[in-house]
């Protein structure tokens, strides 16, 4: 494996995590945003084309369960009837 494989793993990976280009461009030191454009083609070669996000979705009642959903990667969503909603993406 070389230097430049690894390379486009980690920046297909964090692509694939944060759907965030501006931020994988930042994170690889990319000058120009074509470059970073790659990833999105690694990504679908890898891990598949899915088309809508897919999200897992959770409800905490307790600032107990807030922390434990947090702890696991969840973020917070919006809040309706006192109660705190979270999600995380698939993958």
């Amino acid at each position: 494996m070389t230097f430049v494989s690894i390379r486009h793993f980690y920046g297909t990976k964090l692509y694939h995590q944060t759907k965030d280009l501006m931020f994988v461009q930042k994170a690889m030191g990319h000058k120009r945003f074509t470059s970073t454009l790659q990833y999105i083609d690694y990504d679908k070669a890898i891990f598949g084309d899915y088309g809508e996000e897919q999200w897992i979705c959770k409800v905490a009642e307790s600032p107990e369960e807030a922390k434990s959903l947090i702890e696991v990667g969840f973020e917070f969503v919006d809040e309706i009837n006192g109660k705190h909603l979270y999600r995380k993406r698939k993958v």
